[in-house]
């Protein structure tokens, strides 16, 4: 594997999801892989589990962990090709990760959409940007348009609490105060759908997703329809994809409750994390039996432990 932005980049998920769960067992056992190998973390936009579990995930590898804030630390970077740059960036992004490229063997970005234009964030043109210049096999820690590293985590988490070959797995809207990418909602959807689980997703009118991620999902408006007989709800806001980046007031009624979960099948509550308390997940919720976002979020160190040995395996 030289390159890890979503599942289609995986030949083998159940493979890889197995894997994730070997490591967990028996972390330290192929620091021979990583042996004198450089991980470099590139961050445009803050993180807290990514940045952790992807450097513990490399430590655990034997490897050695370059960081760089580049949101913070950095020079302004110039995306555009033709333009003079008298303006307020300092460096091209031809020459930054090309220049990275020189000092690690993997290289992880991690860039947020801008939720102004669909075209260009879709287009992600930062991150092939560096896959283009940079030189070396490159992981997503989050696009503009999916979170890869976190859905094989999510998936590893429902491989290894699931009660039944077959889960039924509940992707719901959330509220929020402000509008959040659809990166992880889309990479949720995307690996779900090649998943053995019976796949829905519900949320309210105008927050339908982009279909090339849901094609084989049911969808629904109808939150108390889908949660019935859930096994595992994924809880998560997003804004919508058209008109692009656009919130719409009056859902607030959509926030899971353990009144809610009273229709499913004692369902395991998952979000990726950040979450906002009592807005987007009840305290009853987050802090009752139901809960599993700390394991979810342990499993980040796994599920990048996996895909940085299918790496180290190929340099």
């Amino acid at each position: 594997m030289k390159l890890f932005t979503s599942v289609h980049d995986v030949s083998d998920i159940n493979e890889l999801v197995c894997e994730a769960l070997r490591l967990k067992h028996a972390p330290f056992e192929h620091q021979h892989l990583g042996k004198n190998k450089t991980l470099g973390l590139v961050f445009l936009n803050p993180s807290l589990r990514t940045r952790m579990s992807s450097q513990k995930a490399a430590m655990n590898l034997g490897m050695n962990v370059m960081v760089l804030n580049v949101d913070k630390e950095g020079w302004a970077l110039e995306l555009k090709d033709g333009v003079i740059m008298n303006g307020t960036t300092v460096e091209h992004i031809r020459e930054a990760a090309a220049v990275m490229g020189q000092y690690v063997d993997i290289i992880g970005v991690r860039s947020f959409p801008g939720l102004k234009d669909r075209e260009e964030d879709y287009s992600e043109a930062i991150f092939n940007k560096f896959v283009e210049f940079c030189g070396v096999p490159v992981i997503s820690l989050e696009s503009a348009t999916r979170h890869p590293l976190q859905s094989l985590a999510d998936l590893v988490t429902i491989e290894e609490l699931k009660t039944k070959n077959r889960p039924k797995v509940v992707l719901t809207w959330a509220p929020h105060i402000k509008p959040l990418p659809q990166a992880v909602p889309n990479s949720f959807s995307e690996w779900m759908c090649k998943a053995d689980v019976d796949f829905v997703i519900t949320h309210p009118e105008g927050y339908a997703l982009n279909t090339d991620f849901t094609d084989d999902a049911t969808i629904t408006h109808n939150q108390a329809e889908a949660l019935k007989d859930a096994d595992f709800i994924y809880v998560k806001n997003w804004s919508a994809y058209e008109p692009y980046g656009q919130i719409f007031s009056g859902n607030e009624d959509w926030m899971l409750t353990n009144k809610k979960l009273e229709q499913t099948n004692n369902a395991k509550v998952m979000h990726c994390l950040p979450v906002r308390r009592n807005l987007e997940l009840s305290d009853e919720i987050l802090d009752g039996p139901n809960s599993v976002v700390i394991h979810e979020a342990g499993n980040r160190e796994w599920a990048a432990q996996a895909v940085l040995k299918k790496m180290l395996e190929v340099l």
